[in-house]
């Protein structure tokens, strides 16, 4: 399944760093786009789009 999502506080390396292993932590064959200059995080998983939104959100951000 191919997910996006616009997460506002995505601000630089190290947030990227840290969504991308809330979601790996959710999927660990999750493939992860995340882009701190577009604020857009794209995702390739098997799990649903509910349980990688709160992984984000559980990492401490936002999802728009």
């Amino acid at each position: 399944m191919s997910l996006s999502f616009t997460v506002p506080n995505l601000a630089c390396s190290s947030c990227v760093k840290a969504v991308t292993q809330a979601i790996q932590t959710i999927d660990s064959t999750a493939q992860v786009n995340a882009d701190s200059k577009t604020k857009q995080v794209n995702v390739t998983t098997i799990a649903t789009e509910t349980v990688i939104k709160q992984a984000i959100i559980d990492a401490g951000y936002t999802v728009a």
